[in-house]
């Protein structure tokens, strides 16, 4: 066995659970290093152990899915250590060794189960192994997060039993707390737990979830000076190895061969798929990789392998198998080749690694009656893969160029890919010849990089890494038996990672797609091909043949149209999609005026009057006027406390939009977010009618909003909804009052309206906050009617390669905005008085907080002892404490103060009944009596439990006098470390850069050169001068400024030079751009009320989920001495946003947009008269696997904000923020967008319009019964069945069946969504995409008809049935607002005649309107549309 066969098989692993691999993205791999120590405990001593010899014991690690109830990975075990026993210490096994792995399932379920197992012989020399218990670490806790364990002393503590009792369906999560695991006394594993970033650098050698020590050697990595080969791997050199004239042989013959499998197939997948239809070979595929024994070092590459008889011929073609049908024997060749050469850029001169072959073919059932093999383009066409053989060739480490052959094998031995191979076919098949041969053989021709034949003279060669240049030589002429020569090939196939997928396997359903990922082309363009060169190709592939990567064009024509030195030369940038135009800072929703009756009707309402601080009614302003906004006049003023409200009071249809009846919510709530403060969420309101009279026109009718209740009946007090923020600047950063009267008068609110039922967005709207200025006045009040206005994107238009470069070429998609309704809102800001004890704070900065210095008052140290921690202002006084009480680890080593705590609890305890504890008393007052009359015995007794207890109190002394000892020398560092250090605290939201400079001195009487050094990125010694400048100049910063003041390492560490004594001012920047998005999979309106007054409003500088970050920055000179510490705590603030995104968009995809950046002399902040025109606008994004970017189109020209973000599972809702800046310095954003990203499951239907077409979708359900609903966004063109309330089983399936009636013929979006009606929350949604076609239009009519009011006009057209039965027919129409049918239906005799009637209803407006008219069969099939031209004047 060689080494790589042993390698393999030692390491041969469990996968996860199934639930694990499929439903989980690809997640980022978290490395860890778990040192074990030593395991201690009586439990050791086990009494079955007593009577055996050579009792050692071992630790073993194996990987548990705590959900799915499985072990998977492989278990680890350490070696064999003896029992130690010393004298009043307890048992113990010291260990002393350390493991490493990597996983990416970041689920709190995923534990580390440590098992103690002991090792001993009976006396008949038999080994005996026997479990001491187990212990189970957490990976991950609760958010994911990698778990950091060091439990020092107190070790982890071991239950009994042996792991595999986790496998019993009693034990959930959390397991833990589970009653029926049972913690063994005493007995615990010392161990520490933590990350280990290092090990990232060998991930490619080692593969998940497997367990190894740190003396294990790995192929590819070079063995460590000191032992541990992980602490900080390296890797070996790799070579670039080259595979050419690749053939392989299958016996007899491949078309037998081919045969055989084919008819094996068919009879194997029975008459169920098949039913006379044809069995093709549609691709023969091979994965070629590299493989070091634990697994593959790079995803293998994937090639397209072809009969060696198509290539003579110079095309491709399948093979073909009817049932019944014979093949004829051919007498051309009969082996695969590969027509490309393959590079292995990631070989290692070791005997463990090796290359690895996999053949695997793809089959096609076609089922058109020629049988022809279908399109390869065809997404219908149902394709599966299966693997046929595969081979590994683990060449010696000073191979040199030669030919190899290998026999390929096959069956169910295990395989690097882990997959099914196919069999060499049983005895009972008809074939004699198939009995009797070999599995096959595969044989090529290799060659090292440095054997390769140099590059011709005169030009440079091409920067492709591994690319093989260009021999000077004639290619040889390829004999017609064996594969071409790789010199005759288009430069293209010495590709570095693989063609990638052929074209044949977009035609593959996502079910049955491998779950391999094979590797893409690495960079390197390709050489440009003419386009007679490209049609020749697609005319020489005909239907049902594959269209190669490959080109087999002359090395002339080659030389000749692509030289080496040739560079391509990128094209002026064209967006291929159209830019969706981003609103201003300024803009708004359209709003209109309230009229006077409609301002009548809502004050009779009982909406909730205003009142101000004088108990005087809030003036009204009126939205028209305009806003004179002077800064000083709002600083001025003495009611600093602004009180801002929000009244939701009532939502007005729109009269233009005709799909407002059946789309119109019953219910509806909104989200927003108001300047600092948390999104807000508000409970569902009820839309009740408030025109009572019948002359109003139903369709623009006013609905006033009513609260509901908590059991679903209407709060019959106040209508509408108020919020309530309370603005104190008390509460505020200093200086910030001027960033919120900046945020009144410049930016709009966004305000999201949602159907209360459904669950989807009504609409979007946006008021300006500029009449919330109160200038002066006590308060003011203003009511707005705002559109809400909803954007519907059309599905985009897949664009030919061809055509992205032709000016022009693509067309836009459609995009238009749908006004939903009109929100009536109330918005009002009302003063008030400050109070006095609110004017400071003292956990807030100091105003002139720009320059910090260690003699300022902020160091770390303020006196007092050694263990407390904490710190008192009044000078450098202590008080005095208990030391059991300071340091909770000395404590417990007291057994005076564990007497205390056991007294304490018994006496807790006896106070539960008074009768008992007056009878204690009793018998107490007895015995003490019975002490006083002189029993010697007793008082004996007494005097000895005394003894005892000044024996026991001499011990302590003594642990508390070692334990002093033990800590002073660590105490006293920490001491002198705090005197050093100063503290200082940021206040820093999203894309902001806080400047700060800390004054450094030197304190010594020599000149040192000190080095800063931060644990953390976001913070960074800034070190141009010239950004230095910037921010000084932003900040008014007046201390003095160096050029060339930092000298930078090799690590990019800076470094400065101080003379002695000293003082420099550090500039420092901290600005983070990443934010913690956690993807919601709900959406629905919350329960909670935040109408209760100032008690409700959160303070802006807390919101839900900020955590403080602790940032350390080192000052150290040579030879490592600490000068100075500074300790930085970031208080994350939330941000402003000014503009919300929203799409909807299939799930697991790529969303790819492109935003229009409004003209820059809008945004905020912009500079006046800037030199040299408009500016360039940078972006950053809070989501670092977000790809954004801008890019210049030239002067006068927009600029625009491209977007790439990968979509996750439905209803996954990803949320993240863009950050738009104008100077190059990025120090603050003049813009923050918002965008959600809502992913949905894709459903895609093909129909005509008027035309039925119906579909299922499959339910599944959730872990309890549910009572849902199916609603959608077009209840006029999609219909759902069951159209109401249905029950949704636990854990089972159901159909949702569809009808789908397009009205207008394209692509468009229709969104579906099933929700739970009592809890309101979203179980399933789709996103439904129409591609319409219009019906063909038999006849054609004209009518003009007066335009304005009136009845309408009645008009007759006839209808002849072209079949001699009889039929029924159904009557449909485009557009039913303005035709309706007498009837509609009718039922009508072979060859007769029909008279269809018509009612045309009145227009408001004149023009022309074309009406389609569908007449349809008894199935909703269209027979035929008639189409009515009806002009309007």
């Amino acid at each position: 066995m060689g080494e790589w066969q042993r390698i393999f098989v030692q390491n041969l692993t469990v996968p996860p659970h199934n639930q694990r691999r499929r439903h989980s993205p690809p997640r980022e791999s978290t490395a860890f290093q778990f040192i074990l120590k030593s395991v201690e405990g009586d439990a050791l001593k086990l009494r079955a152990l007593d009577e055996m010899s050579d009792v050692e014991f071992q630790l073993r690690l194996s990987f548990f899915d705590v959900t799915y109830h499985h072990f998977f990975g492989k278990t680890w075990r350490s070696a064999t250590k003896p029992l130690k026993a010393g004298l009043g210490h307890p048992p113990a096994v010291v260990f002393h060794e350390t493991v490493y792995f990597h996983t990416s399932l970041d689920y709190p379920s995923i534990v580390l189960v440590v098992e103690v197992v002991a090792t001993a012989r009976r006396r008949d020399g038999t080994p005996q192994e026997m479990s001491c218990g187990f212990g189970i670490v957490h990976l991950f806790n609760s958010r994911s997060e990698p778990t950091n364990l060091n439990l020092k002393d107190k070790g982890l503590s071991l239950y009994h039993g042996t792991p595999r009792a986790l496998l019993h369906p009693l034990l959930q999560e959390p397991i833990e707390m589970n009653k029926n695991l049972m913690v063994i006394d005493s007995c615990h594993l010392q161990c520490s737990l933590q990350p280990h970033p290092p090990l990232e650098a060998v991930y490619h050698l080692l593969p998940e979830n497997t367990l190894v020590s740190s003396l294990q050697r790995i192929p590819g990595m070079l063995a460590a000076h000191e032992g541990d080969l992980f602490q900080k791997p390296r890797l070996m050199k790799t070579v670039t190895w080259y595979l050419e004239k690749l053939s392989i042989h299958l016996y007899p013959s491949l078309e037998r061969f081919e045969e055989e499998l084919l008819d094996l197939l068919m009879s194997d997948q029975g008459n169920s798929m098949l039913d006379g239809n044809t069995l093709a070979v549609q691709e023969r595929r091979l994965h070629i990789g590299v493989h070091n024994g634990f697994c593959f070092v790079q995803p293998p590459q994937v090639v397209v392998v072809v009969p060696e008889a198509e290539v003579a011929r110079g095309r491709t073609g399948s093979l073909q198998r009817k049932q019944g049908a014979g093949v004829r024997p051919s007498s051309e060749g009969q082996a695969l080749v590969l027509r490309s050469r393959i590079h292995l850029t990631e070989m290692v001169h070791h005997p463990a690694f090796g290359v690895v072959l996999l053949l695997e073919y793809v089959f096609s059932v076609a089922s058109g009656p020629d049988g022809k093999t279908p399109s390869v383009t065809s997404l219908t066409t149902p394709a599966y893969m299966h693997s046929i053989r595969w081979a590994v060739w683990n060449p010696s480490p000073d191979a040199a160029s030669s030919n190899v052959v290998l026999p390929l094998q096959g069956g169910v031995q295990h395989n690097p890919s882990h997959v099914l191979v196919y069999k060499t076919p049983p005895a009972t098949m008809s074939s004699e010849e198939v009995k009797q041969v070999e599995s096959g053989t595969v044989q090529f021709h290799f060659s090292t990089g440095s054997e390769e034949q140099p590059a011709v003279a005169g030009k440079p060669s091409s920067s492709t890494k591994g690319e093989a240049p260009l021999s000077k030589n004639p290619p040889p002429t390829p004999s017609p038996r064996s594969p071409p020569s790789p010199q005759v090939l288009v430069s293209t196939q010495d590709y570095s990672r693989g063609p990638g997928l052929s074209i044949s396997q977009l035609s593959v359903p996502p079910v049955s797609c491998s779950s391999k990922t094979p590797s893409q082309p690495s960079g390197g363009a390709l050489p440009s091909q003419s386009s007679e060169a490209l049609r020749q190709l697609q005319e020489d592939n005909p239907r049902g043949a594959i269209t190669h990567l490959e080109s087999n064009l002359s090395y002339s024509s080659l030389a000749q149209e692509s030289p080496t030195a040739d560079q391509l030369q990128e094209l002026p940038f064209t967006p291929v999609h159209v830019p969706i135009m981003a609103l201003g800072p300024h803009s708004e929703s359209p709003s209109t005026g309230l009229t006077r009756a409609a301002l009548a009707r809502l004050r009779a309402s009982g909406f909730p009057q205003l009142l101000d601080c004088n108990k005087e009614p809030v003036q009204i302003v009126d939205p028209v006027d305009p806003v004179n906004f002077i800064p000083q006049r709002e600083e001025a003023d003495l009611l600093q406390n602004n009180e801002i409200i929000l009244q939701f009071l009532a939502f007005t249809r729109a009269a233009e939009d005709r799909t407002a009846l059946e789309t119109w919510p019953k219910t509806i709530y909104f989200t927003f977010q108001f300047y600092r403060f948390p999104p807000v969420t508000t409970p569902r309101l009820q839309l009740v009618n408030a025109d009572t009279s019948k002359a109003a026109p139903f369709i623009s009718s006013s609905h006033i909003l009513m609260q509901i209740k908590e059991d679903g009946t209407l709060n019959l007090g106040s209508p509408g909804f108020q919020l309530k923020y309370m603005v104190d600047p008390g509460f505020l950063k200093p200086g910030e009052q001027r960033w919120f009267i900046r945020y009144l008068a410049e930016h709009t609110l966004q305000i999201d309206a949602w159907d209360g039922d459904s669950l989807l967005l009504v609409g979007s709207a946006a008021v300006k906050l500029k009449h919330l200025l109160r200038q002066g006045r006590t308060a003011v009040q203003v009511h707005r009617e705002l559109e809400v206005i909803t954007m519907e994107y059309k599905q985009d238009t897949a664009v030919m390669s061809g055509e992205i470069l032709k000016h022009g070429g693509v067309k836009p998609i459609g995009v238009h905005a749908v006004v939903r309704g009109r929100l009536h809102l109330s918005l009002a800001n009302i003063g008030h008085l400050c109070e006095q004890r609110q004017r400071k704070s003292i956990s807030l900065p100091p105003s002139c907080s720009r320059i910090i210095s260690s003699h300022d008052g902020n160091s770390g140290f303020h006196g007092g002892s050694l263990l407390s921690s904490n710190a008192y202002s009044a000078g450098n006084v202590c008080q005095a404490q208990k030391l059991a009480d300071v340091d909770s680890e000395l404590a417990a080593m007291l057994f005076s103060r564990l007497r205390e705590v056991s007294a304490t609890f018994q006496h807790s305890s006896r106070e539960a009944s008074v009768t008992r504890r007056r009878k204690l008393e009793r018998m107490l007052s007895v015995r003490r009596r019975e002490s006083q009359e002189g029993d010697a015995a007793k008082k004996a007794s007494l005097i000895t439990g005394r003894h005892e207890d000044r024996i026991q109190h001499a011990r302590d002394l003594q642990i508390i006098e070692a334990y002093r000892e033990r800590i002073k020398a660590e105490s006293i560092a920490s001491m002198l470390s705090q005197a050093i250090t100063t503290r200082h605290t940021l206040y820093a939201t999203f894309g902001t850069a806080e400047f700060f400079e800390f004054a450094l001195k030197n304190p010594y009487n020599v000149q040192h050169t000190v080095t800063i050094e931060t644990d953390n990125p976001e913070l960074s010694v800034i070190v141009d001068a010239r950004e230095w400048r910037h921010f000084k100049r932003l900040t008014q910063t007046t201390t003095p400024l160096e050029e060339d003041m930092f000298h930078l390492q090799d690590d990019l560490t800076p470094q400065v030079y101080l003379r002695p004594k000293e003082t420099v001012h550090i500039p420092f920047k901290y600005q983070a751009f990443s934010l913690e998005h956690a993807a919601t999979m709900q959406q629905g309106p919350t329960e909670l009320m935040f109408s209760k007054g100032k008690e409700d409003s959160a303070a802006p500088w807390k919101s839900c989920g900020m955590q403080t970050k602790h940032i350390r920055v080192s000052f150290t000179a040579s030879g490592g001495k600490l000068l100075a510490i500074l300790s930085v705590n970031v208080e994350s603030q939330p941000h402003v946003v000014d503009q919300t995104f929203r799409f909807y968009h299939p799930e697991l995809t790529f969303l790819k947009k492109s935003i229009r950046l409004p003209p820059w002399h809008t945004l905020p902040g912009a500079p006046v008269g800037m030199p040299g025109g408009e500016p360039e606008m940078f972006v950053r994004c809070s989501d670092p696997n977000i790809i954004c970017e801008t890019k210049k189109m030239g002067p006068g020209e927009p600029q625009d904000v491209f977007l790439k973000v990968a979509g996750g599972p439905s209803p996954q809702i990803k949320r993240f923020f863009l950050s738009i800046y104008t100077d190059p310095w990025l120090a603050a954003p003049t813009q923050i967008w918002q965008f959600y990203l809502h992913s949905l499951q894709r459903v895609d239907v093909s129909c005509i319009t008027g035309q039925l077409t119906r579909l299922s979708l499959v339910l599944r359900g959730t872990q309890a019964i549910r009572k849902v609903k199916a609603y959608t966004s077009h209840p006029h063109e999609l219909t759902v069945d069951p159209e109401g309330i249905f029950i949704l089983p636990a854990n089972g399936v159901q159909d949702l069946h569809l009808g789908v009636r397009p009205q207008s013929a394209g692509s468009r979006f229709v969104y579906l969504n099933l929700v739970d009606v009592e809890y309101h929350q979203l179980v399933s949604s789709w996103l439904v995409c129409l591609s319409c076609r219009q019906p063909l239009v038999s006849k054609a009519f004209e009518i003009v008809l007066p335009p304005g009011g009136g009845k309408g006009s009645n008009k007759r057209i006839t209808y002849a049935n072209p079949y001699p039965s009889r039929r029924v027919y159904f009557l449909h129409t485009n557009r039913p607002d303005l035709l309706q049918f007498k009837e509609d239906s009718f039922e009508i005799g072979g060859g007769e005649t029909y008279t269809i009637g018509l009612r045309f209803a009145p227009s408001q407006s004149a023009g022309e309107e074309e009406i389609l008219i569908y007449i349809n069969d008894h199935e909703d099939k269209n027979e035929e549309t008639f189409c009515v031209k009806v002009t309007y004047q």
